[in-house]
């Protein structure tokens, strides 16, 4: 076959490896998995079920950190995933262990994947998106292709990163940004309702976001707004919590 499949490597029944792949000792790769060609696993990886990985990619590479000095750590990729062409996934540092990316989700091609990031369930990043480490992206989150993400920035649940887009700042759950340095330009209406959020929940998610952004209210104006005016619902709370959370503040409305 023409390829390197260490011994001590874990395979599940039915994977496919195709030819002029590496896969080192200490890795994990779930049942009924397809890797491509000239694939290269490193220690460290976990790969779970019905997942497939394109020609080129490489997982579990030690981070390009010159704070890791060689510590244990992995990379953790959920079941259902999808790497396509060439994209790179790192393994964590001793700042958390790990890198995850939850199920269902799809790395395009030349996504970079720093270390520490963890991106949930049912997410896409198109072709070229770029996170620096310890990144967080919430389920069912998408970014279009070229847009990268500044480190420690948190993207939130049902957002739409528009291509091209820079995250500086951590983007709130249900938006839709775009530009560079990022900026807030509406709500996901199309998701949401792909997602079948009740018409009840769209507009009272776009009433909110009018309040943050749109009312001439600092933030922390906004959200006493918020809870003064709007009833508490799980949607709300969401909201109000992701944004009084944040360690490096929100992004901006548009210009």
């Amino acid at each position: 076959m023409n390829n390197f499949i260490h011994p001590q490597a874990s395979i599940g029944k039915n994977v496919i490896v195709e030819h002029f792949t590496s896969i080192y000792e200490d890795v994990i790769i779930g049942e009924d998995t397809w890797i491509g060609p000239n694939v290269t696993i490193f220690p460290g990886t976990r790969i779970g079920k019905n997942c497939k990985v394109f020609p080129g990619a490489v997982l579990g590479a030690i981070p390009q950190d010159l704070k890791f000095h060689g510590e244990y750590s992995t990379v953790e990729i959920g079941d259902r995933v999808v790497i396509r062409e060439c994209a790179t996934i790192n393994r964590g540092t001793d700042a958390s262990g790990t890198t995850k990316i939850g199920n269902d989700t799809m790395l395009m091609a030349y996504v970079h994947v720093a270390h520490d990031c963890n991106i949930g369930a049912h997410c896409i990043l198109a072709n070229s998106t770029n996170l620096a480490g310890h990144v967080t992206i919430e389920d069912y989150a998408y970014f279009g292709g070229m847009s990268g993400a500044h480190q420690f920035t948190k993207i939130g649940k049902h957002s739409f990163i528009s291509g091209g887009s820079m995250i500086g700042k951590d983007v709130p759950p249900f938006c839709l940004v775009m530009r560079n340095p990022a900026q807030y330009a509406g709500i996901n209406s199309v998701g949401l309702k792909r997602q079948n959020f009740s018409t009840e929940d769209i507009h009272l998610i776009q009433d909110m976001y009018r309040l943050i952004f749109g009312n001439g209210l600092n933030t922390s104006q906004a959200l006493a707004k918020i809870e003064e005016e709007i009833p508490t619902s799980s949607v709300r709370d969401y909201i109000v919590h992701f944004i009084r959370s944040s360690e490096r503040g929100i992004i901006k409305g548009i210009d």
